[in-house]
């Protein structure tokens, strides 16, 4: 590779993000103390570009504009230039996108804002072409304007900046009204599902025409739903809709065929043509979705959707220290001669390829039939390929086709005169082919970062996997990366989660020089994850943690005037707003999973001003839960596990017995959204008897091992039949 001609600060960064852009001609800084004091001192506006390694239109802005000599010249003459990647400081991205969303009425990455010097944002958007077209302005007449305004109108800049940032504080503000208390769980369930029933796609699943994501929340509050009104046909329907969604999903082309795992998101109706990024927090949260449409269920199908995901980040997502990176690009080369890379060169065929890679006859199947014509026609491959034009702007996919799964097996099956268990091995036999030649393809960008938050979230799709479909293996998997988190993601010092760490050198894991402490989404999705894996594997010590970290969580983001969980800690002066997210996206809002997540806490300790506290978070939310609570589907679903009060399923016997594990399993393979299990194994000295006393009065009886279903540590009968206790854990 030739010498670089530029060199800029970022290059002594950890974040792949920033690192990309270390040799533009911009003079970058990363989000800090030296580029404030330079603008201030300079008296000098500051452009900020915030977006993340893995983002298609942040490598075609930095193609377009960061990578121009030209422009880069007019962003180091008149503006200071921070560059900050999203994913290691979501607080800096979330003040300022809700100043984009606010003033501009969208949002989205790369996110371009102009700050006073005292970091105040005055204007802003996100993609900006390098030059004007018939529609838009350009990057470089922007920034010229800019910095002619700053010139002229200096004063006026900096009082507009003034009262956006008093608008944004009063509008954004989150808080408990009054004596408002928890809202009442039917009527904001009912809402809930009436608003997702209405914008639900009867034909192809999930909840909007497109562009269409997983959101697994929906889903989750579909199925808690379902499992508090079973016998209704509200209830059924809901089911229903949470099972063909999840079916179309795995069939379609959002669903790596060939490489497992999921994309992104689809750009169509019907699931078909992705946005080809891979993000681990999908992968971890659809990992648990298909594991509880399973353990409804029953079908085999969804739990061999898990099976594939999770196969897909053991291989592509796991660094030999036991952590999980954050990303694979949409972007590569499709070939290693080519110059340019292009959105989903990596996954997408070509009926020529397949027809050479597949030439072989089928036995016992319609005469001259080969193993490609069979392939091709269960997913939907079209000779001049299978890409609506118009999802494909930029023509990146013209030729190609996405594979797509359409129609089951049994009938592709029947078409060509095969049993269906035979074309299940020759499907298999195609996908060991073409994957082993996709292996000879430029692989897309890996993300090595390793987020606290999004390992707490695939830690828990590994255990509740593990749990649902009794494979120990998850399980382990899961208690490997919790013991990565407690080396390298924790100071034991402290007390303090941190946000982020990164694959360095010869495999070690690095940090930065000065590390990024966590922030409220790293704390409630690695206590989550520490209970689901405590459920999973009965370690205590996982348990001992989780109550830990809830106690410095409490410490470090609540607020005791409004209720609550501010996202961030108090003390960052270069953060202007501290804010509450109020929305359940890509990710559920930290505050919705702080409230199950209390409760969990109470029920293992006993502790029950945790209880009083998940209430004080859903009085914060009250107003905002009874108008839309679609927009909360997760808090939702929360509001309904605090007013049913969780059932601490306790189980007495030796772990190790045969009659205790038959009711673990037993446990673990039944839906229930309103337990906890815990396993009382006769250690007095033991740290959950030292929390829970009343757990010494409960015996085995008979000898066997015997299950109590207790609600706020009062207990029921003892019971030692499985078909019993499979009876009582229906909600």
């Amino acid at each position: 590779p030739s010498v670089p001609r530029h060199t800029n600060r970022l290059i002594n960064e950890k974040s792949p993000y920033l690192l990309q852009h270390a040799h533009n001609p911009v003079d970058w800084y990363p989000w800090g103390q030296e580029a404030f004091d330079k603008a201030k001192t300079e008296n000098k506006l500051i452009f900020l570009s915030v977006g993340y390694s893995t983002c298609h239109w942040c490598h075609v802005m930095e193609e377009e504009s960061f990578k121009s000599k030209e422009i880069g010249e007019i962003m180091n003459e008149h503006f200071v230039c921070i560059k900050v990647d999203r994913e290691e400081r979501p607080d800096v991205d979330k003040v300022y996108m809700t100043f984009v969303q606010a003033t501009s009425g969208g949002g989205g990455w790369p996110m371009s804002v102009w700050l006073t010097p005292d970091l105040k944002p005055f204007a802003g958007g996100t993609y900006f072409p390098p030059e004007d077209g018939v529609h838009r302005v350009g990057f470089r007449t922007v920034l010229l304007r800019i910095a002619e305004q700053w010139k002229e109108n200096k004063d006026a800049l900096l009082e507009s900046s003034q009262r956006i940032l008093e608008a944004l504080r009063q509008t954004s503000e989150i808080r408990v009204q009054g004596q408002e208390s928890p809202p009442p769980a039917k009527e904001v369930m009912d809402t809930c599902f009436q608003q997702l029933s209405r914008s639900y796609d009867e034909d192809y699943g999930g909840f909007s025409k497109s562009p269409k994501f997983p959101t697994p929340v929906n889903l989750n509050f579909l199925f808690t739903y379902w499992a508090l009104h079973r016998t209704t046909p509200e209830g059924a329907r809901a089911l229903q809709m949470a099972l063909h969604t999840l079916k179309m999903m795995a069939r379609g082309g959002i669903h790596d065929h060939i490489g497992q795992g999921f994309h992104r998101y689809s750009t169509d109706q019907r699931w078909h043509v992705p946005h080809f990024e891979k993000m681990l927090y999908d992968q971890g949260q659809l990992a648990a979705m298909y594991s509880r449409a399973f353990q409804i269920s029953g079908d085999e199908f969804f739990a061999d959707v898990v099976r594939d995901i999770l196969l897909y980040v053991l291989r592509d997502l796991s660094d030999q220290a036991g952590g999980f990176y954050s990303a694979e690009d949409a972007d590569s080369y499709p070939t290693t001669a080519s110059r340019e890379k292009r959105e989903g060169a990596f996954c997408v065929w070509a009926a020529k390829e397949l027809r050479a890679l597949l030439p072989d006859p089928v036995e016992g199947a319609t005469e001259g039939t080969t193993l490609g014509d069979v392939f091709m026609h269960h997913y939907g491959v079209e000779e001049a390929g299978n890409v609506d034009p118009l999802k494909d702007p930029y023509q990146e996919l013209k030729g190609k086709n996405v594979l797509i799964a359409r129609c089951p097996p049994e009938l592709t099956a029947a078409q060509f005169g095969l049993e269906p268990g035979q074309l299940s091995a020759l499907l298999q036999e195609c996908q060991q082919r073409l994957s082993s030649a996709r292996a000879q393809r430029p692989r897309p960008h890996l993300d090595t970062k390793m987020l606290a938050a999004w390992n707490g979230l695939m830690i828990s799709g590994f255990a509740q996997a593990g749990a649902a479909l009794a494979e120990q293996g998850y399980v382990s998997r899961a208690a490997q990366a919790a013991a990565f988190l407690r080396t390298h993601l924790f100071d034991p010092d402290s007390g303090r989660l941190l946000r982020s760490c990164y694959q360095g050198k010869h495999n070690s894991v690095e940090q930065s020089a000065v590390p990024i402490q966590g922030f409220l989404e790293d704390y409630v999705f690695v206590i989550q994850a520490l209970f689901d894996l405590y459920e999973a594997s009965l370690e205590q010590g996982w348990l001992e943690w989780a109550l830990h970290l809830q106690h410095m969580q409490d410490k470090l983001f609540w607020d005791p005037k409004g209720f609550a969980y501010f996202s961030t800690e108090a003390d960052d002066p270069s953060l202007l707003l501290r804010l509450k997210d109020d929305q359940d996206g890509a990710e559920p809002t930290p505050n919705s999973i702080a409230v199950t997540n209390l409760l969990r806490a109470a029920c293992y300790s006993g502790h029950m001003d945790w209880v009083e506290k998940a209430g004080k978070i859903l009085a914060a939310f009250s107003e905002r839960l009874q108008k839309v609570p679609i927009t909360l589907p997760e808090m939702v679903r929360a509001t309904a596990v605090f007013h049913h009060t969780l059932k601490q399923v306790v189980v007495c016997g030796d772990p190790q017995g045969e009659d205790t594990k038959e009711m673990l399993h037993c446990v673990r393979s039944v839906f229930s959204p309103n337990k906890v299990l815990m396993v009382a194994d006769g250690d007095s000295a033991g740290f959950l008897y030292r929390q829970l006393p009343f757990l010494a009065s409960l015996e085995r009886k008979d000898g066997k091992a015997t299950a109590y279903i207790c609600s706020n540590f009062t207990c029921s009968l003892p019971v030692t039949s499985v078909q019993e206790l499979r009876g009582m854990l229906s909600p």
